[in-house]
């Protein structure tokens, strides 16, 4: 089995949510074989800053989609969105 790279796009609920904070709750609650290969910040409007996340993990049915659970639970984030899936 090979693994992927997952690039996803994370909205914050507010603006005073740090993105640090969102970073280490990710972090935090990833599933155990998936890991952050590299975490960038986009603004998008009026201090708002999305986190694009590149995730590796394992090339298995659904785990794009237990990533994305993991993800949503993390306390102050709005959406997470899929933008781009790759085979390493």
């Amino acid at each position: 089995m090979g693994q992927i790279v997952a690039t996803m796009k994370v909205f914050p609920k507010d603006i005073v949510i740090s993105p640090n904070e969102l970073k280490k709750g990710i972090k935090k609650n990833l599933p155990e074989d998936t890991s952050i290969y590299k975490i960038d910040e986009e603004p998008i409007a009026f201090g708002l800053i999305a986190l694009i996340l590149h995730i590796i993990m394992p090339d298995s049915g659904g785990k794009i989609d237990k990533v994305e659970e993991a993800i949503r639970r993390v306390r102050g984030i709005s959406e997470v969105e899929t933008l781009l899936v790759r085979r390493i």
